[in-house]
């Protein structure tokens, strides 16, 4: 039997309650006996070592302590991260919008005009800066694993502040581009036109094509921790994908809801409660009740 030392931080209601806390991890005979059937160097064990794949207990454990930290960031942080998420995810409409105005009618144009709309994605999630839809899965596995009133209420607080903070941000950008305060009138035609698609779905529909983005911006902070210097194509696949499915991400869509109120063509009230409620119902339930509670109930006996 040979015994592993590891190191793990427990995370209480408080945080002058998390210590380090030390212990053994055994490992049976018949694995090691596996491990120990092949002769290999000291160097060759390293080399195999920094090769094997993170389990799934390590990428949780990573992307929890990732949310109990975001949990942690003051209110300012959270608001002002949250405000320059929304204005640069506002990239994504102008990069599809652009793409597709200078592709012709085919088939395939959505396909090429869809790269586009990872442009916000990369910017947002590479840059750090805090959008609601990533923190269904890492501000939920804090509270997953140590579920708790305060636990709670932190990732309550998370929560408005960031979707407030990306509301106000998509807006700004819509009432600044709908009056030609920034850009072309030719990027505003190309925006509004790629916006009406909002339009023709309602209430159910929006939250049925909102649930499988939420399950895949949930999957962005999960695969990252494995991603080895690929963070950029792991971003811009699931994003990809996003756009190819048609499917509704209530932040960018609040960006697209937002200026067709501006332009007349919706009421906030139809913006509001129409479009971004049922793509925010949608995208919790397939970041959070989808993804985030699966994800955490695969490792929970094994924490």
């Amino acid at each position: 039997m040979k015994l592993f030392a590891f190191d793990r931080i427990r995370s209480g209601d408080s945080p002058q309650l998390r210590e380090p806390i030390t212990g053994v991890i055994e490992l049976s005979d018949e694995l090691q006996d596996r491990k120990d059937d092949i002769d290999l160097s000291e160097n060759e064990e390293e080399a195999v070592d920094e090769r094997e794949a993170a389990s799934a207990q390590v990428i949780h454990e990573v992307v929890r302590r990732h949310g109990d930290e975001e949990l942690e960031r003051p209110t300012a942080s959270l608001i002002w991260s949250g405000l320059a998420g929304g204005v640069a995810i506002s990239t994504s409409i102008l990069g599809e919008a652009l793409l597709e105005s200078k592709l012709p009618v085919t088939q395939w144009s959505s396909l090429v005009a869809s790269m586009g709309y990872t442009l916000g994605f990369l910017i947002v999630v590479l840059g750090g800066l805090q959008l609601f839809t990533e923190s269904t899965l890492s501000a939920v596995l804090p509270v997953a694993t140590h579920p708790g009133r305060r636990n709670i209420g932190r990732l309550l607080r998370l929560w408005v502040l960031v979707f407030i903070a990306n509301m106000a941000g998509t807006m700004l950008i819509a009432c600044l581009n709908n009056y030609g305060l920034i850009g072309a009138p030719e990027h505003r035609t190309a925006m509004l036109t790629l916006s009406r698609r909002l339009l023709e779905h309602d209430f159910v529909e929006t939250v049925k094509l909102a649930i499988p983005a939420g399950f895949l911006m949930a999957a962005v902070p999960w695969v990252m921790p494995s991603s080895k210097g690929q963070q950029f194509w792991v971003v811009f696949v699931l994003t990809y994908f996003i756009a190819v499915g048609g499917f509704a991400h209530v932040v960018a869509g609040s960006g697209e809801a937002w200026l067709l109120t501006f332009a007349g063509e919706t009421s906030f009230t139809h913006a509001a409660f129409g479009m971004i409620l049922p793509a925010l119902i949608g995208n919790v339930i397939g970041g959070t009740g989808l993804f985030a509670l699966l994800a955490h109930a695969q490792v929970k006996q094994e924490l």
